[in-house]
């Protein structure tokens, strides 16, 4: 079988882990390929809200495989705190989550040397959550990381001390004080409590697991605007989110991808700084974020709230070649009596676009096309076809623009409360 990818189209926090909690039970193999502790996955059924950070979003369904892949940064400490709070819910994380042995491990100065960096920039911050991924990325590059694997050998502590007599210099350059040993006393108690799990060659399971016609989605964190290479440069994170990224991230060769899932919400958000088109700065910016509850999952911070972004969108479609559509959090635009769209941007020399330019940073004006909205609840619809008129001519606009159909249209946070059309359940 294929290798099924589920990733978000725009500047992350679009309802991943909704999805893949939605669409697990018809897998054998849920892997995350990137990020680390800062993403949040937000998964909501009888009455309780999870958020898992770093373990895949299969992880409540016990019948199904849970793979940290080798593209993930992985701070022990954060993942000993989530599965601990997994216990009382009864979930046996030692029969069913894999951790790669080529995952880099995020240390403690990793995630002092994100917050020194981030405030030695001043008003230039990128927004980091300050979990030390790009810090961690970056040793990955530079060929001095730690990896998983790493944890097991007789001289880890040699190799770890060697790494963080490195960062301390870093350190003393930021006049940042380091303070480690409360630090290094929970990480390394973190490290030993690791051990007892599943650390593995992940790229001979996975592909191991594909070849026995089982199958995998592949979770990607943050989004496709975020992504070090095509997203909106330098106020990205530090991995490839892109489709891309799977096959990287996991040991999966290209033909082995089936379906490219693109998950984006009816409308856009941002996390922390950078360039946002169309984020609206009003008082309908701010309905949004009440009404959407657009706080960050990982970092609290309330989101900025703006108008779908059209040509943002088609570009991260163009970039993933995704070929199903997933619209969250309709609802959020129950109360809207007008809803806008941004079909184009007008640059400064006045010339319009639907393209996503090299520099988004630049002034641009959205052109916006404005339609009716539905103005009432979603609540209790259970089918497509039951959905308000004005809904199916947005979602019937969207797809006209996009090329790519929408498949999944949420209406509400719980997993029961997602509509899905035919063409989704025939190809799965």
């Amino acid at each position: 079988m294929k290798v099924d990818i589920l990733l978000g189209l725009q500047w992350g926090d679009e309802g991943k882990g909704k999805v893949v909690d939605y669409l697990a039970p018809k897998y054998d193999m849920v892997a995350r390929f990137q990020g680390g502790p800062n993403a949040g996955h937000t998964l909501e059924f009888d009455g309780i809200k999870h958020v898992l950070h770093q373990i895949p979003s299969g992880i409540f369904r016990s019948d199904i495989k849970n793979l940290i892949g080798n593209g993930v940064v992985l701070d022990p400490v954060i993942l000993k705190r989530e599965i601990e709070a997994l216990e009382k819910y009864k979930v046996n994380t030692k029969a069913n989550l894999y951790i790669s042995k080529k995952a880099q491990v995020i240390l403690p100065t990793h995630r002092m040397l994100d917050a020194a960096s981030e405030q030695a920039k001043g008003e230039g911050k990128i927004g980091s959550t300050l979990k030390g991924i790009g810090p961690t990325y970056s040793d990955k590059i530079a060929r001095q990381g730690l990896r998983v694997g790493d944890l097991l050998a007789d001289n880890f502590r040699k190799k770890y001390d060697e790494l963080t007599d490195k960062h301390r210099t870093l350190l003393g350059f930021y006049n940042y004080p380091t303070g480690l040993a409360e630090a290094e006393a929970t990480f390394f108690e973190a490290v030993e409590f690791l051990k007892q799990f599943n650390i593995i060659d992940s790229e001979y399971l996975i592909n191991e697991v594909v070849e026995s016609n089982q199958r995998v989605l592949a979770e990607g964190a943050q989004g496709s605007l975020l992504d070090i290479d095509f997203g909106s440069y330098p106020f990205v994170t530090s991995s490839n989110t892109m489709a891309a990224g799977a096959c990287t991230g996991l040991g999966v060769a290209p033909g082995n991808i089936g379906e490219v899932f693109g998950i984006f919400k009816a409308y856009c958000t941002r996390v922390g700084s950078g360039p946002f088109p169309t984020e609206l700065n009003d008082e309908t910016g701010e309905r949004m974020r009440r009404e959407g509850n657009e706080f960050g999952a990982t970092t609290g911070r309330s989101r900025r709230c703006g108008w779908l972004d059209l040509p943002a969108l088609k570009y991260a479609i163009m970039i993933n070649g995704a070929t199903q559509l997933f619209m969250m959090k309709a609802d959020v635009l129950n109360i809207f009596e007008e809803i806008k769209v941004c079909t184009h941007y007008k640059l400064p020399d006045g010339t319009l676009t639907d393209r996503l330019p090299f520099d988004i940073d630049i002034k641009l004006e959205p052109v916006y096309k404005s339609m009716k909205g539905w103005h009432q609840s979603l609540k209790g619809m259970q089918e497509f076809d039951q959905l308000p008129e004005e809904l199916l001519t947005y979602v019937k606009f969207l797809e006209q623009e996009v090329k790519v159909p929408i498949n999944i249209v949420s209406i509400g946070p719980d997993r029961t409360e997602t509509i899905i059309r035919g063409e989704l359940v025939e190809k799965l």
